[in-house]
């Protein structure tokens, strides 16, 4: 967009902080069919995103180093670097009438703080909070504790030596879903929810096979979708090492002997992969691959991404759940809810036994 172009459009902005393949897809979504005629600036801070970015897709984007794991060096390294973060992207988002601002979660610091210094820094005399989906996360709301909020007020104590470390305390679902800065919460189509209706926006389908672009058939051939599991305190050892076995077996028995194995980001043991599995490695979001390419089967445990390759991939493939008679959720109420989700988009279930 020019700058004459931008000077037409009131000085509109729309900002998101994506920290998945999926929150890219929702915010390129977002962008298209929402923001449309806005500025548009992308800022990721997971580095495992950089590789689908498409940076000509965006008129500013950048990497945004995470305060508490990317600290400047020496003391308050991490107040230092929230600094330096507000000043990068004011830099990228320039001077504007109104700010847009999209986030899957506003309660953590590293994000909260822009709320209020953005706006002053860009001179805008509007500013928005909006919701990005969380993939399965998304269906379940998580009210803030009563530790968390008083946590909230602590954060507020930094402006006393960075005046521009404002945080913006608020109560109800720790996503912000309840807070007055917050007007829209954008939900994926098909998936439950219990964000306030006057507030959710469904999406469109976050991936469709390109027109005109055959989807590539990848024959008898399987994906299995990684994800941790022992390591983040969801199964133990013995349980992963029976679900992974099951996946195996269950497999070959279905005449598969070809089967390619997608990591994720925070399992960097890779946790579900077998010897026999050849490692999938992706410049595009996983939800944009299976979009492209149709697999026999596609099988993992309580990953979001099976929810999407049952909604893009074509009937013949299978696409299963395994091991949920291991799992450990943190309630019978969040059990009974992600699988619901999982079963209204038509993902089968199989036991690890």
């Amino acid at each position: 967009m020019s700058k004459a172009d931008y000077s037409l459009t009131g000085g509109r902005v729309a900002l998101y902080f994506v920290a998945s393949p999926l929150q890219y897809l929702a915010a390129r979504r977002i962008a298209e069919n929402f923001e449309a005629g806005a500025r548009q600036v992308l800022v990721w801070y997971k580095p495992g995103v950089t590789p689908i970015v498409r940076e000509a897709d965006w008129d500013a984007s950048s990497y945004m180093p995470w305060p508490r794991w990317e600290p400047m060096p020496g003391p308050f390294g991490r107040l230092r670097r929230q600094r330096a973060n507000i000043r990068l992207v004011a830099g990228l988002v320039g001077r504007c009438e109104s700010l847009h601002i999209h986030s899957a979660v506003f309660d953590t610091e590293a994000i909260n703080y822009f709320l209020r210094a953005l706006p002053r820094a860009c001179g805008a005399r509007r500013m928005r909070a909006r919701i990005l989906p969380d993939g399965i996360i998304s269906i379940r709301r998580y009210p803030l504790s009563l530790a968390k909020r008083l946590a909230q007020h602590v954060r507020k104590l930094r402006r006393l030596v960075a005046p521009e470390l404002d945080y913006w305390c608020f109560s109800g679902d720790r996503i912000g879903s309840d807070a007055p800065f917050c007007d829209r919460i954008y939900v994926i189509s098909g998936l439950p929810h219990e964000y306030p209706l006057d507030k959710a926006v469904v999406l469109p389908p976050l991936v469709t096979p390109m027109a005109g672009q055959a989807v590539t058939s990848a024959g008898k051939t399987a994906l299995v979708v990684g994800q941790p599991l022992a390591g983040a305190g969801l199964m133990t050892p013995a349980d992963r090492d029976a679900v992974a076995n099951r996946i195996h077996a269950w497999l070959a028995a279905q005449g598969i002997r070809q089967v390619f194995y997608k990591g994720h980001p925070k399992d960097p043991e890779q946790e579900l992969r077998h010897p026999d599995h050849e490692v999938l490695t992706l410049d595009e979001a996983l939800e944009m691959h299976l979009a492209r390419t149709s697999y026999a089967a596609v099988v993992g445990v309580r990953s979001s991404a099976l929810v999407f390759a049952r909604q893009v991939s074509p009937a013949s493939t299978r696409v299963v759940a395994f091991g949920w008679d291991r799992v450990r959720f943190k309630s019978a109420e969040e059990k009974r809810q992600m699988e619901e989700a999982f079963r209204a988009t038509g993902v089968e279930f199989h036991d690890a036994a």
